[in-house]
């Protein structure tokens, strides 16, 4: 399933550090490396675009890739808010000092208070005493990340099965941060 999204992202930095611009085609991706283009096209009407990954999302179970505004109308995707995709990912541009194999962390929440994000990043800190916890403003909210001791999938992939949610909708997601 692919999602968009537009205002009030419009302006902020994304994730590869440059300015997200709604208008150009882009997307978000958790786990592609920044820069990799990416043709999507919806399932329902046939409609196909090509965009370059600049930002990470989406954040919603079940959902494979967030598209910029431009590139959901050029889908379809805009009115219907959610479409099924079919995501077909290119090779990606080859980046000087860049692990191939990808620098990899664990998303733990968001939270709309800083204060439940802290408490959180506390617990972890005692938990995780080889891994970095931090805690930052994210684009919906305070953020929570474990970056483990070993930024490879499998030491994040580890930390991310050991973390058991009281929520079962609050599942940990792996997250490239390269």
């Amino acid at each position: 399933m692919a999602s968009w999204y537009g205002p009030p992202y419009a302006g902020r930095k994304g994730a590869d550090g440059t300015v997200y611009d709604q208008n150009a085609l882009t997307a978000a991706h958790l786990t592609l490396p920044m820069g990799t283009m990416v043709r999507v096209t919806n399932l329902t009407n046939n409609q196909s675009v090509v965009v370059k990954i600049t930002d990470r999302g989406p954040f919603v179970r079940g959902r494979i890739i967030d598209l910029s505004l431009a590139a959901a109308k050029a889908t379809g995707v805009y009115r219907a808010g959610v479409a099924k995709v079919k995501v077909e990912a290119f090779a990606a541009p080859v980046r000087a000092n860049v692990d191939p194999a990808g620098r990899w962390c664990v998303q733990v929440g968001a939270f709309a208070k800083e204060s439940d994000a802290v408490k959180l990043k506390e617990e972890l800190m005692r938990r995780y005493t080889t891994a970095k916890v931090i805690e930052f403003p994210g684009p919906t909210g305070h953020w929570v990340r474990i970056n483990p001791g070993q930024p490879d999938r499998n030491h994040a992939t580890e930390v991310a099965d050991s973390i058991h949610p009281k929520d079962p909708a609050a599942l940990p997601y792996l997250i490239r941060t390269d």
